[in-house]
């Protein structure tokens, strides 16, 4: 599968997250100081959505139980939370934001 179109980049304020549904999967997209990451919007630990947690930094805390992720490793970081968050590869070109749904962010 090639790159996807994810949205303008100016749908995304500056460290700021919002939730997309491209096909069947929800994703988070991150603007961390002008620099993008996409990430599954679901929770490892809980049905919950990453999109509405709280962003500070590149760690985002989910909403429902207060766990963190790394957003550009997917490395859980705090507690409930063990399973990490998978990334995805992320290009962004002209105004837009693009996302390779078959490549990790480190591919």
């Amino acid at each position: 599968m090639a790159e996807t179109l994810v949205c303008p980049v100016s749908e995304i304020a500056e460290n700021t997250v919002k939730r997309f549904e491209i096909g069947t999967n929800v994703l988070a997209v991150y603007n961390i100081d002008g620099e993008f990451y996409v990430t599954d919007d679901e929770c490892t630990h809980a049905a919950a959505s990453l999109a509405d947690g709280m962003l500070e930094g590149e760690t985002i805390e989910c909403a429902l139980h207060f766990g963190a992720f790394n957003v550009k490793t997917g490395e859980a970081v705090q507690a409930p939370c063990f399973t990490p968050l998978r990334t995805y590869k992320v290009a962004v070109r002209g105004d837009n934001v693009y996302v390779d749904l078959e490549k990790e962010a480190g591919d």
